[in-house]
């Protein structure tokens, strides 16, 4: 039975069950976590070829400056959309970098779980919910 992750950018995987008495970060749960990375990451990157197609298809010299106003509107909205997405795949890499150093699923603040389905929900999550939160009220008090 597959179902749908709380990130629908990742598709559809199986939520992980450990087994009774598994320890966290076991080779399992670093082989689930591992395919939904490479999945995103192979999403993303299609996204990628897919956009550079439509734009050498689509590229029109329009005489009309409106329609040409209009076209340009849109490339820069999807180059924007491309680069964060772009970002977020380093995010993706660096994260498939702390799976084989072993320090995946554990915050970078404190050292505690991060939790398995906080991580299917959020899997380059480098914080815990804790040190997340207090993250976001730090940011807010600093106006950033």
């Amino acid at each position: 039975m597959s179902t749908s992750p709380a990130n629908p950018e990742l598709g559809n995987f199986t939520p992980y069950q450990p087994a009774a008495g598994e320890e966290y970060m076991s080779a399992d749960q670093r082989a689930h976590f591992r395919k939904i990375l490479e999945a995103w990451r192979s999403n993303l990157m299609a996204e990628v070829d897919r956009t550079v197609h439509h734009m050498q298809d689509e590229a029109a010299n329009f005489p009309d400056p409106t329609d040409r106003a209009t076209q340009e509107s849109e490339f820069s909205l999807e180059l924007r959309t491309r680069d964060r997405e772009r970002k977020l795949i380093r995010k993706i890499e660096k994260t498939l970098r702390r799976l084989d150093e072993d320090e995946f699923g554990f915050c970078d603040s404190c050292g505690s779980e991060i939790g398995i389905r906080r991580l299917e929900a959020r899997p380059t999550a480098d914080l815990c919910v804790d040190c997340k939160s207090l993250e976001e009220i730090r940011e807010r008090q600093l106006g950033r």
